[in-house]
């Protein structure tokens, strides 16, 4: 067995031991996903049949005046068929991955999926009521029912992580991991891991020669032995993920014997990182090319179709905010002109846009003109707008000012910069040149897509995350992009404003 030291016991005993252990001493890990898969599988059922009999009650039982009243009513028969058919649901669900593993607790990807499946189990209804005499079916009650499943699976399913969520920060539904190779690369990966707390996976440690056992490498992380004691460190820590950080071999060999030997086991799973980590928020995939796998590096993050949809919703949206606000606007530029005369009523902001183009970022002025002569008499708040690029009680903002940062109202105009093209409605926060070494490594990526008007960032407590935190949040967005997830991030918008945290 692999020595260990006094302090890698102790760092074990706290976190693994409590974390982990006590928990799958409990409940063993693989009953606690087949739990979770039978409690997931009992819930689509259940949000599904709902979905139906509010789709019977909205159809039949509400007088919208839209839809055909000779269409054919009979309780017993829509109960029936909704039973039926949401069997097929939960076959086709399954069919899409909906209960496998590495689908299960994935967001908005997730989300994508049931959509994708639900849409494909109202296409077998309907070639059924062509085939079979016996399915009949409104077709104002079929489309509801389509629209309603969706919704009530989400929310199913969006309720139910939170509960896993819950039960990881005690030790349920994690699976230790170690990371091979303690290079930069793989204490990045390590960085991520850890603040991602529910991801899943709790690192136990670093496996690399190149250090002894027990040697302290990153935020508490040991090396926990040689890629030669790896089987017994798997044995010893009950490790359940092996991440191979592929730029800590400088040559093949011993990744060759990693794979020999773990590549096809069912007691762990290997992933592999693509090592080149700065450049993977764009997205890679594997081409062959005369028999021969490629990895191909995406120029930007979002293409062809994703783009189309991103941007009808950032136009639809954009253009009836304008509308519907046209009186708010007005409202707030006369609150502007008459509190501080002196000075435009909208504040241009030079910032990086997509693909490195600067633009002018539109906000109502909040400040006063001779901001930085009132700056200059506080040298400490100075010196921390220059670390953080935000200070909490700005001297420079005016009384209305203030009032429009706290509701993000003077964020407003910033609806024309999307209308231009430079801004999106969701995506990273926008940054000016100075910003952009801030970065790092990832620096190249984040101008991959267009900045939004809100973000995860502006959902996750604004300005009082960590500087480093919103990096990683604008990374993770830029890696996650989904339709779904802008729908997501848009939805979360509105208490976060409401809540004003970190608005200032």
């Amino acid at each position: 067995m692999v020595t260990a030291g006094p302090n890698m016991e102790k760092m074990h005993i706290m976190s693994l031991g409590k974390k982990i252990g006590k928990a799958n001493s409990v409940i063993p890990r693989h009953t606690q996903w087949a739990l979770f898969r039978a409690a997931l599988v009992l819930l689509d059922l259940a949000m599904i049949i709902l979905a139906f009999r509010f789709s019977y009650i909205l159809r039949f039982n509400v007088p919208f005046g839209i839809f055909d009243e000779t269409a054919f009513v009979s309780l017993p028969h829509y109960n029936q068929l909704s039973i039926r058919a949401a069997v097929l649901w939960l076959v086709i669900f399954a069919a899409h991955g909906l209960y496998a593993r590495e689908n299960l607790l994935g967001g908005t990807r997730e989300y994508s999926k049931v959509f994708r499946a639900s849409s494909e189990g109202v296409l077998f209804i309907i070639i059924a009521g062509f085939t079979f005499s016996w399915v009949i079916v409104s077709r104002g009650w079929l489309a509801m029912a389509w629209v309603l499943t969706v919704i009530f699976v989400i929310i199913g399913r969006f309720t139910l992580r939170r509960v896993v969520y819950f039960l990881r920060r005690h030790g349920f539904f994690l699976t230790p991991a170690v990371i091979v190779g303690a290079n930069q690369e793989g204490r990045w990966l390590a960085e991520q891991l850890q603040k991602w707390e529910t991801s899943g996976l709790h690192v136990v440690g670093f496996v690399d020669k190149k250090f002894a056992a027990t040697t302290p490498l990153f935020n508490n992380l040991v090396n926990l032995g040689s890629v030669d004691q790896l089987g017994e460190i798997i044995e010893q820590f009950q490790i359940g993920e092996v991440i191979l950080a592929s730029s800590a071999f400088s040559t093949r060999d011993y990744l060759m014997e990693i794979f020999k030997k773990y590549g096809i086991s069912d007691a762990v799973n290997l992933r592999m990182s693509s090592g080149l980590y700065e450049v993977i928020t764009t997205g890679m995939t594997v081409n062959e090319f005369a028999y021969v796998p490629l990895v191909n590096v995406h120029k930007v993050r979002l293409t062809g179709t994703d783009i189309m949809l991103k941007t009808i919703l950032d136009y639809t949206l954009a253009i009836v905010s304008v509308i519907l606000l046209i009186p708010v606007f007005l409202l707030i530029a006369l609150l502007v002109k008459i509190t501080s005369p002196r000075g435009p009523v909208i504040h241009k902001r030079r910032v990086m846009g997509l693909n490195g183009r600067k633009f002018h970022a539109l906000k109502f002025r909040t400040m006063h003109v001779n901001g930085d002569e009132i700056l200059d008499r506080h040298p400490e708040l100075k010196e921390e707008l220059a670390r953080n690029h935000k200070l909490k009680n700005d001297p420079r903002v005016t009384w209305i000012g203030n009032y429009l940062r706290k509701i993000s109202f003077d964020e407003l105009p910033q609806l024309f910069n999307v209308l231009m093209g430079s801004m999106s409605l969701v995506g990273p926060r926008m940054i000016s040149p100075e910003e952009v070494a801030m970065y790092k490594q990832f620096d190249m990526n984040l101008l991959t897509v267009k900045p939004g008007i809100t973000g995860l960032w502006q959902v996750s407590g604004r300005s009082d995350i960590s500087y480093d935190e919103r990096v990683r949040l604008d990374m993770y967005y830029i890696r996650n992009w989904s339709i779904w997830l802008d729908l997501q991030l848009l939805f979360q918008t509105i208490p976060a404003v409401l809540k004003s945290r970190g608005a200032y």
